[in-house]
């Protein structure tokens, strides 16, 4: 019985001097880790802005940058006076890739949504704090501003950049 717990002991230990350890989802990254994934970040922003401004200017309709890094069809927008916190909106969207084909049959809708109590894509939220009441606008957005590197964990995969067509109830 002790040879059984020696080798079992002996053999633990023997593992756990090979293994990588890797933290949990949400848990604590190394410095060198932090780094690695601030680069990679970085990378893809720089090749999706590039990949959504050729998309761009292959269209017809005009899209103006924003502060907050995505693209809207409409000049001026976050120019605007914004909409204050605790007020109230009501909006839908619809979401497309950027071959322009619809993911979700359905739009998302939110009825007398109040600003800084909801969770919402970034660009969204950004974007509904300047649009006009019945107003509809086109959002281009680089994954970072979406869904980033897990996706929706439904339709949308991981670092995918989208087309939101937002309009204000």
């Amino acid at each position: 019985m002790k040879k059984i717990l020696f080798i079992s002991v002996l053999g633990l230990l023997s593992c756990s001097k090979n293994a990588q350890t890797h933290p949990p989802v949400g848990g604590v990254l190394n410095q060198k880790d932090l780094d690695i994934s601030k680069n990679r970040m970085k990378n893809l922003n720089a090749q999706e802005r590039m990949q959504i401004q050729e998309w761009i200017n292959s269209q017809p309709v005009k899209f103006y940058p924003t502060q907050l890094n995505y693209w809207v069809s409409t000049q001026g927008f976050d120019q605007r006076q914004r909409r204050q916190d605790n007020s109230l909106i009501s909006y839908s969207y619809d979401l497309y890739d950027f071959d322009q084909t619809k993911i979700y049959d359905q739009p998302i809708q939110r009825r007398d949504a109040k600003f800084g109590h909801f969770e919402e894509l970034k660009a969204v939220e950004d974007a509904l704090r300047f649009i006009h009441d019945g107003e509809e606008v086109t959002l281009l957005v680089p994954s970072s501003l979406a869904y980033g590197t897990y996706g929706d964990e439904k339709k949308i995969d991981n670092d995918i950049p989208l087309i939101i067509k937002l309009k204000a109830l």
